[in-house]
């Protein structure tokens, strides 16, 4: 049903566009015919509409992937660095945040785990949005931060590093064998907000898949049993996601390419110091508006990872 409705109002907004297409046309020959300036300078104020919106569908005829249509849960997990990097992991959540709200996407915190001082250990948010996997999964990998530290009293410059997982969710039509025994089920208490009674009573979960080591925790609801089934959800989109990556990577092995998600491949830089810019690595996008960047503005580098990998694979 999803499906059909997307599919449903895809046509609807391509029909539109070519009836809008259309009248311009008309209005552009009957304002020629008149030599109507005025006319005329609303035509090109409409087609350049036309041309804006048009740009913004191109992109979504990209999402062609298996799962680019379902919704995603974002993980963000702070690098070595201690205070540092766990502050740049709670930029990077906002960042991502204000991103989907920008966009109208439904976003809830999974799980979050706090610093000890500042910012955030690591953080999954689900993100429900039209193609909201399509868009997100071009953020997966780590990201660097060059800065002035605001936490060093000499206020040296540091690299702080943050990994971001992608993983699309996933539901009834997509078969995922999970194995009870090779489960492991802990419970405690949660630590963050939520009312005595999430943090008074065991309600918290933590999932531990003994075969590949992946490590899934729950505590933003308030029974145990909540927790245990988001949780689950997750482990299964982890899984998912840990397939595809195989996936991909026996692709790029076929073809001859070098394929790395690990510690030492960072996908993009974000530069403050002694410059502003945000280079991504693998499209060469770069721009010096840092703040818009982490404001949310990350259109542009979406985008162009979109359009790059569709050509790779054309």
């Amino acid at each position: 049903m999803r499906e059909a409705t997307d599919l449903r109002d895809s046509i609807t907004t391509w029909r539109e566009l070519e009836r809008r297409t259309r009248d311009l046309a008309e209005l552009f020959d009957l304002a020629v015919a008149e030599d109507d300036e005025a006319t005329l300078a609303d035509v090109e104020r409409e087609l350049s509409e036309i041309g804006a919106e048009l740009d913004r569908h191109e992109i979504e005829l990209m999402f062609g992937g298996e799962y680019d249509r379902k919704p995603a849960y974002l993980s963000i997990h702070a690098g070595a660095g201690g205070t540092e990097s766990q502050d740049w992991a709670d930029m990077l959540l906002r960042m991502y945040l204000r991103w989907a709200d920008e966009h109208r996407f439904k976003t809830e915190i999974v799980d979050l785990s706090p610093g000890e001082e500042a910012g955030i250990k690591s953080a999954t948010v689900e993100v429900q949005g039209p193609n909201a996997y399509g868009f997100l999964r071009s953020e997966r990998g780590v990201h660097r931060l060059v800065r002035l530290s605001p936490y060093d009293a000499a206020h040296r410059r540091h690299t702080s590093f943050a990994l971001v997982e992608v993983m699309p969710e996933t539901d009834d039509d997509v078969s995922v064998e999970i194995n009870p025994d090779d489960v492991r089920v802990d419970v405690f208490r949660s630590a963050g907000a939520g009312g005595q009674n999430v943090q008074k009573n065991s309600t918290a979960i933590r999932l531990t898949h003994l075969p590949t080591g992946i490590v899934v925790t729950c505590q933003n609801e308030r029974s145990q049993l909540q927790n245990k089934e988001t949780a689950m959800r997750v482990l299964k989109s982890r899984l998912l996601e840990l397939e595809l990556e195989k996936r991909e990577a026996e692709q790029a092995r076929i073809k001859g390419e070098h394929l790395s998600a690990g510690w030492g491949n960072q996908i993009r830089s974000y530069v403050l110091h002694p410059y502003n810019m945000v280079k991504d690595h693998r499209t060469g996008l770069e721009t010096s508006n840092t703040n818009a960047v982490l404001e949310g503005e990350i259109d542009e580098f979406l985008d162009a990872y979109l359009r790059q990998t569709r050509g790779q694979e054309n």
